[in-house]
Order: C-alpha cells, then structure tokens, then sequence
C-alpha cells in the first residue's frame, strides 16, 4: 500500500513538473510578445514569408582581383553573421564568381541590414589621441549611468577597459594636449531636478581658443608622440603625422558618412570616429588584424570562488600568431599607463572605433577580459563584432530588393494539412490496436504539440529561428517518432500482461523496459539530427534543428505525461477489471490461464461469477487468517 501511495505521488509529480515547463514556456512567450518585440506564432522562413535579397560586389583594398578562397570566406563569415543569434535560414550564395548574393527572411531592420553590406575590415591599433568634436555639448558623468568606467587588471592574464565614450561622458585631462584640450572642452552642462538644464560657468577665465593650426600643429605632436613609442624614425613620424593631423581637422565626426572617407592604411596612422559619433581618435597603423581572432564570448566575469559576479565582460582570445602580437602590444602599453591614452588599444570595424581599452597586465596567453559600461545586450553585441568582423574584404552594396515566398502559404497549408492527415492515421491506428488507452497517445500527442509550438515562437524571438518547409517536414516525421515510443510502452505493459502479471506490476515493468528502448531510439535520432544540422546546407539545417527538438520534446512528454498517466489509469476500475474496451484485457491479449483482473490490478479466474468470486475472496479471507 505504501508503496502504491509512493508510485501515484511520483505520478502526480512528473505531470505538475510538466505542468510547470508548460506554463513557464507559455509565459515566456506572452513575456517577449509583451515587452521583447516577438510574436505569438512562429517566425516563418524565406521560402513561406519572402524577405530581402541583396547583391554585394566585393572590394579587395589594394585593387587586386578576388580569388575563390576569399570569396568563400566572405560568404561563411556573412552566414555566421547573420545565424549568431540561432536559425535564421537565410540564403547566401556566389553568383558568377564575383559577387555575393544574400537572401533574409522577413523584413531585417535597418541595423541588420547595414551589418552584412557595409565593409567589415576589423582591425587593432594603438590610441594616439582621443576626444570629442568641437560643438558637441558634454554632460557630467553622473547624468547618465553609461559614461567611462573606472577600470582594474590583474596579472592573469586579463585585460580591462572600457567601451569607447558616448556623447553622456567628459574627456579626461591629459588626454591629449593642453592647446587641444582648451579648445575642445565646451561648458559643463548637467540636469536639474525639474528636468531644467542649467550651465555652470567656469570658475576662472577661460583661455582663448586656439587657431586650426594651432589644433593641427597639437594633433601632429601628439602623433608623432606616439609613432616614436613604436619605433618610428623622427623624419619619417613627422610626415606621417603631419598628413594624419590634416585628415584629423578635416573630419566631422557629426556629418553623416564622414567616416566612409577617412583614410585606412594598414602601415600609416588614421583619423576616425567612435560608434557614438563624437568621439574623434588619431590611431596608430594597424599591429593586430581581426583574423588573428579566435574566439569573443560575452557573459557575467566570475569571480575568486568562480561564482557569477555582476561585472559584465567581453572575453576574447587570439589565435597562435595573434598570441604572440598580443603579448607583445600589451607590454608596450603597460608601460606607457603613465601616458594616457597612449596605454590604450582601439578595435576598429568599419573604419570606426568599437571600443578603446586600457592595457591593466602584460598578456602572454592570448586571452583577455575587456569590462566597462557594459550591459548584456551591449556585451554580446561587441562579442559578435570582435569574433565575425573579420571579413577578408569590403563589399559594395549593388542591389537591395523585396522577394516574394518562394512557396507562400498555398504549400504551408498543404504541408500542414499533410500533417494533420498523418495525425489523423495515427490517432485512428490507436484507437483501434489500443481501444481507450488510446487515448493517451492521443493526449500525449496533443501536449507535444502544445510544447512544440510555444518553444518555436519563443526559439523565434530569442535565437531568430525561422520555420521554413524543410522545418514543417520536421515536424511531421516527429509525430512518427512520438508514436513510436507510445508503441515501444504499450506493447511492453501488454506483454507482462501475458506472462499473468497484475496490471500495475505490468505498467511498472513494462516501463524500466521500455524506457531502456526509447532512449535508445531517441538518442539515435537525436544523434542523427545534430550532425545532420553542423554538416548540411541552411536548407537542410533547419530540418535537423526541429527534428532534433522534437525528439527533445518526445523524451520529456513520455516521461513526465505517458508513464505517470498510464500508472494512474492502472489504478481505475476501468483499466484495473481489464475492461474489454481498455486495450488491456488478459482474454483478448492471451494471458496466461486466460486471467482476468480482479479489483484494480489483481487476477481472477476466466468466467467466474459473483457468487463464485465471493466465495473465493472468503475462502481466500480465512485461508490468510
């Protein structure tokens, strides 16, 4: 008896937990629906949906012809760029080895858009000067929680920074030159209560501002400052410099596209911008490309114990060779931290600065820590910049036009119809092998079902997964796969039955066997969908990745809802007398000695009658007594 009470609590357990997993996955996807831009139905694929298809004609920097290596580089690249976030099922192909056409599902927005036409040459250069374009209005530090970031390191084998500084943060003194810094530093402007802006002026006169050649003369002193700590000749950094300080008074970081013309030599140092569009930068030539990148992860930095801190990081490693450039760029910084911000390394992609660290440690491992004003959006922004922004080449863009489906939703319907066919046989072939236990494969397809759309739409929102008809087919060879298990059980049960167990002895048996079974089967075919999905086209992937959820969903709906519901309908006077519309009547199953139960799961002879059963249960009473 106790152990009865014990099995049907574990029963009722297994079914609240996916009670829980179902309403957790129904709330999360009202959630992002709410507040996260998705949408309450799957994202569909380019093939149902249409998209965007773009032409980009690749740009080699010194003139020379594109060879097919680089081309198929480019083309991996642009697909991870655009799959980072999940299964977007987007196309991407060669046309007529020279350019690159890309295929988007849906309507991308403006910044997916620029991210895959506009040049990707992601690149490390040392930071001569930095500060902000004349006219822009600097706030205080304490208007706004996303200014510069006080930053530490450690001797690990970790670099800190901080991002590059937004319109919000105030230049530090000492940055660059006294002259430049008097003609760039614009009155200190910070909110009041009331939301009233109010100016505070400066305590003492301030000086007069510098003429441009003043300024142009600064900027050249401050680079030629900084191309001497990098070994240059004094005739040959004076040149440079002077070209660079031209280029530096030239640029208008607030002009739109300003920074599509700013020169990017390799060997020569550039003026540019930062991503916020006010931050202008004199940077050295170039010391380490974005190919020497291994990897970039974004998450919480843990701490001494290793348990998650607060601090948001980018983590970033380097291959081999890029290893070696590493260690040596950060011994050089160290050593100039008395010289700011010449202790500092920009990441530059596209021409513009992404972020601008300070080097806390001499690195010898190739594995660093960038931390800042980072949020966790930001943070794996910059992660995916730093790890696929090196393209082996820039890409102009040539077309930009609207597709339509290429199937539409006349071959949705009709796969989804083809689907509820094949539902259909199943539940009648149920039905009628398996007569009211039937039932629960009916209800256990219904709760794969439910499971299996709520993880697409939110599998949707948060890694850009699209349905695509090679993901629908997906889906319906699941089904097969669900009845499979449902088969592999029942026949189980029904097989201890024959050997004249008790119906309950039989489910529990049955199970410990089955079970064996079905992860077997299911560990194949999950098997088979993971190098299905890393070795086959985009096509095909999206069939793997839901052939492979489903057989996730198929594992947790047979254990959390077939089992425990088969275990409690064991205990019903239905199934427990061996109802003949039950599916587990010892007669029709040819038990052993032709049993059949007697009260819920126990036997009794074939044909006896009540009385004959009573006096049995006396006869049986006084025997025990």
């Amino acid at each position: 008896m106790a152990r009865s009470i014990t099995t049907k609590k574990a029963a009722l357990r297994s079914l609240g937990v996916l009670l829980a997993l179902t309403i957790g996955l129904a709330a999360l996807a009202g959630g992002l629906f709410q507040w996260g831009g998705g949408q309450l139905t799957p994202r569909l694929g380019l093939d149902l949906e249409g998209g965007t298809e773009m032409v980009l004609a690749p740009v080699i920097e010194d003139g020379s012809a594109v060879n097919p290596g680089q081309l198929d580089r480019a083309v991996e690249i642009i697909r991870q760029r655009i799959d980072a976030n999940g299964v977007a099922e987007s196309e991407i192909s060669t046309q007529g080895g020279k350019n690159i056409v890309v295929a988007i599902p849906g309507t991308p927005s403006e910044e997916q858009l620029d991210a895959i036409r506009k040049p990707s040459q992601l690149r490390f250069r040392p930071v001569f000067l930095q500060d902000f374009e004349r006219g822009t209005p600097q706030a205080t530090p304490e208007a706004t929680p996303s200014g510069t970031a006080t930053t530490t390191g450690a001797v690990t084998g970790t670099t800190t920074g901080t991002p590059a500084p937004s319109a919000s943060t105030t230049a530090a003194s000492g940055i660059v030159p006294e002259a430049l810094v008097a003609a760039t530093t614009a009155p200190t402007t910070s909110a009041t209560p009331s939301g009233t802006a109010t100016t505070n002026a400066p305590a003492t006169e301030t000086p007069a501002a510098p003429t441009d050649a003043e300024l142009e003369a600064a900027v050249a002193a401050q680079t030629v400052q900084g191309l001497l700590t990098l070994g240059w000749e004094q005739d040959k950094a004076d040149k440079a410099a002077a070209t660079v300080a031209k280029e530096y008074m030239a640029l208008n970081c607030l002009a739109p596209g300003a920074v599509d013309k700013a020169s990017d030599l390799k060997d020569a140092p550039m003026a540019t911008c930062g991503e916020d569009g006010v931050t202008k930068y004199v940077l050295g030539p170039v010391e380490i490309d974005g190919s020497e990148i291994g990897d970039a992860t974004s998450g919480y930095q843990p701490g001494p114990t290793g348990q998650p801190t607060s601090i948001v990081e980018v983590r970033l490693s380097f291959k081999d060779a890029g290893r070696t450039k590493f260690a040596e760029v950060t011994k050089r910084l160290v050593g100039l931290q008395s010289q700011p911000p010449l202790d500092q390394f920009a990441v530059v992609l596209d021409k513009r600065v992404i972020t601008a660290p300070q080097a806390k440690a001499v690195i010898t491992d190739g594995r660093a820590s960038i931390t800042g004003s980072f949020t966790l959006d930001s943070a794996q922004r910059l992660a995916e910049q730093l790890k696929f922004g090196a393209l082996p080449m820039s890409f102009a863009l040539q077309t930009n036009d609207t597709i339509t489906p290429q199937l539409g939703e006349e071959q949705l319907r009709l796969g989804l119809l083809a689907g509820l066919i094949g539902l259909i046989l199943v539940v009648v072939y149920s039905m009628f092998q398996y007569r009211a236990l039937g039932m629960v494969t009916v209800f256990s397809l219904v709760v794969a079902a439910v499971l299996t759309y709520l993880a697409l739409v939110v599998l949707g929102t948060t890694h850009g997964f699209r349905l695509t008809m090679a993901g629908v087919t997906g889906v319906i060879v699941a089904i097969g796969i669900t009845a499979d298990s449902f088969i592999v059980y029942f026949e189980r049960i029904r097989d201890e039955v024959r050997e004249g167990r008790p119906l309950v002895a039989a489910v529990e048996t049955g199970w410990k066997r089955a079970r064996r079974t079905i992860i077997a089967a299911d560990t194949v075919n999950l098997l088979a969908a993971v190098v299905l999905y890393l070795l086959a086209s985009a096509n095909v992937r999206g069939f793997a990745f839901t052939l492979g959820l489903t057989t996730l969903i198929d594992l947790a709906v047979v254990m959390l809802f077939t089992h425990p519901m088969v275990q409690l309908l064991a205990r019903t006077e239905f199934f427990g007398n061996g109802h003949k519309w039950s599916g587990l009547d010892p007669e029709r199953l040819g038990a052993k000695e032709a049993p059949r139960y007697r009260g819920r799961g126990q036997f009794r002879p074939a044909g006896a009658t009540p009385a004959t059963r009573t006096a049995t249960r006396l006869a049986e009473g006084k025997a025990q007594a």
